[in-house]
């Protein structure tokens, strides 16, 4: 038997290789691909989820109102398509009938509870 092993000492050591080696670094690229797989379904629908919402914000600012009419216009038009009012006198003409700040400041009187 000593001889036996004497003669096969490459194969022993082969077989040990093949045996504990091999299997430890499949395992460790197994549990790796598992863990970038498990990654990769919980991160993109976070990723779509902020492109959505980038998008929505982006969509957002382009939305118009008319405020003659009340139509809702998208894009960089600036006349309504509904009654051809004027879009673009928004920041000029809605903002000259707005009242002053102390016009509309409601007065609290202070009353004691008992």
């Amino acid at each position: 038997m000593l001889n036996f092993l004497k003669i096969n000492k490459n194969l022993i050591t082969y077989s040990m290789i093949l045996l504990f080696v091999i299997p430890l670094f499949g395992l460790n690229f197994l549990l790796s691909f598992i863990g970038n797989v498990l990654i990769l379904i919980f991160l993109i629908p976070l990723l779509i989820l902020l492109i959505s919402l980038i998008s929505f914000n982006s969509l957002k600012s382009k939305v118009n109102s008319c405020s003659e009419c009340g139509t809702i216009s998208f894009g960089m038009s600036n006349v309504c398509r509904n009654c051809g009012a004027d879009l673009g006198d928004f920041n000029t003409n809605n903002f000259e009938n707005l009242q002053k700040p102390s016009e509309t400041t409601i007065e609290v009187q202070a009353e004691e509870i008992k």
